[in-house]
């Protein structure tokens, strides 16, 4: 079966598609098996979708304890765990089971938001049938082998997933500068933005609690120094830990609370004996834990936005981050935090000693930082993506093909 679908199909000379009109199988590494900020994202996208009328259909390993109960309908891909890191599940491709449910679906855009085995296989049949792909970037898997002493396989990566992008009519970011990467890389000659959200129910300076903070051990005037994410290693947790000994070394009188769960877990406790570990948090609960903090500590450079660092802000929390793609989009230098060089310890133990020692510069940033949030409503984010599948169905119907991409300098 080759050809576009005509079911919700629009020629040129038919009224503009509407966001009903849209039926999209979305295709995930990772839908609700394990939380983190991507899929969070990806959920309310499908959230968002299904309110406007538009039919969905998400594709996506599964297990039998998922984090969170998936928006939409789910339909599990075959999967086994991943060596070493048995939390994740690595797709083993697209079976005759999920075609015969993508033919009955009769999808008219394929979403695909990760480059793994079923990512490639569905970007092939979705070529085979000329159906258009929009793929979205979450994380800079090229980044992850130099965390695993195998950083001479980043070039490898770097190309398997350019062959992938190409083959895709638009691929979106998450940041400007998670944009301006990937065109650097010739990725795609359609790079656009699908920025992330905040939840202004959840994350703001309100939910800050001493009494929650007395509950764990921690003063009323004890400055405390924010963790927030998954506890793995790519996460930055050696510079963050080594940023503390820093301080520690200067005499900066802090607190550490550390915030998220992981398999390095065990690691980071014995390395911060003295930090404050509450595990994972959700809803209310992480809105508190974040607000409760005097400022956030990122130092990852694998995000390409960094969900924890607008949440953070939302919160009136100044925010201490890498120079990385989606923080230096985020955070303004000396306005709402400070913007560090990756792996320099000293520049950030010299950053985060100022909002120790400062409690007007820090509060000074943090109402700055809640200021610049105020931009990032879900509903505004969410439309501009679906502006982007309507763009790429019009260009489609009008003709449009993928341009051929010369080859990497």
């Amino acid at each position: 079966m080759t050809g576009l679908w005509n079911f919700g199909w629009h020629p040129a000379n038919t009224p503009p598609m509407q966001a009903s009109d849209l039926r999209i199988a979305l295709f995930s590494g990772n839908y609700n098996y394990v939380r983190d900020g991507a899929n969070q994202a990806l959920n309310r996208l499908v959230g968002y979708l299904l309110r406007q009328g538009a039919q969905v259909r998400v594709y996506s390993p599964t297990t039998d304890t998922p984090a969170f109960p998936p928006a939409g309908e789910l339909i599990s891909a075959p999967s086994f765990a991943f060596p070493g890191r048995p939390e994740y599940r690595f797709s083993t491709g697209l079976p005759g089971r999920l075609k015969h449910d993508l033919e009955d679906f009769r999808p008219n855009l394929f979403h695909i938001a990760a480059p793994d085995v079923l990512g490639h296989r569905a970007a092939t049949f979705a070529r085979k049938h000329g159906l258009p792909i929009v793929a979205s970037v979450h994380t800079r898997f090229e980044t992850y082998p130099r965390y695993y002493g195998l950083a001479f396989l980043e070039p490898v990566i770097e190309a398997i997933l350019r062959r992938f992008y190409r083959r895709c009519d638009a691929i979106v970011a998450p940041s400007d500068s998670m944009a301006q990467l990937l065109r650097e890389q010739r990725m795609s000659y359609d790079v656009g933005i699908w920025t992330r959200g905040v939840d202004r129910e959840i994350f703001h300076p309100g939910q800050r609690d001493l009494g929650w903070r007395r509950s764990l051990g921690i003063g009323d005037e004890e400055v405390v120094i924010g963790f927030l994410g998954r506890l793995v290693m790519e996460k930055g947790l050696d510079v963050f830990s080594d940023t503390i000994d820093k301080l520690e070394q200067m005499g900066i009188r802090h607190r550490v609370l550390v915030v998220g769960h992981g398999p390095a877990r065990d690691w980071f406790e014995r390395r911060l004996p003295q930090a404050v570990f509450t595990g994972a948090q959700s809803g209310g609960d992480l809105g508190r834990a974040v607000a409760s903090m005097d400022m956030l500590f990122n130092p990852s450079v694998t995000e390409t936005f960094g969900n924890v660092t607008l949440e953070a802000m939302a919160c009136a929390v100044p925010v201490v981050a890498a120079i990385a793609t989606g923080s230096e989009s985020l955070v303004k230098d000396g306005v709402t935090g400070r913007l560090v060089r990756p792996g320099w310890i000293d520049g950030f133990a010299d950053a985060l000693a100022a909002y120790c020692t400062d409690a007007a510069l820090r509060s000074a940033a943090g109402q700055a930082g809640e200021r610049a949030a105020e931009r990032f409503g879900w509903d505004r984010v969410n439309q501009a993506l679906v502006d982007t599948y309507l763009r790429i169905l019009r260009q489609r119907a009008a003709g449009g093909s993928i341009p051929m991409m010369g080859p990497v300098p």
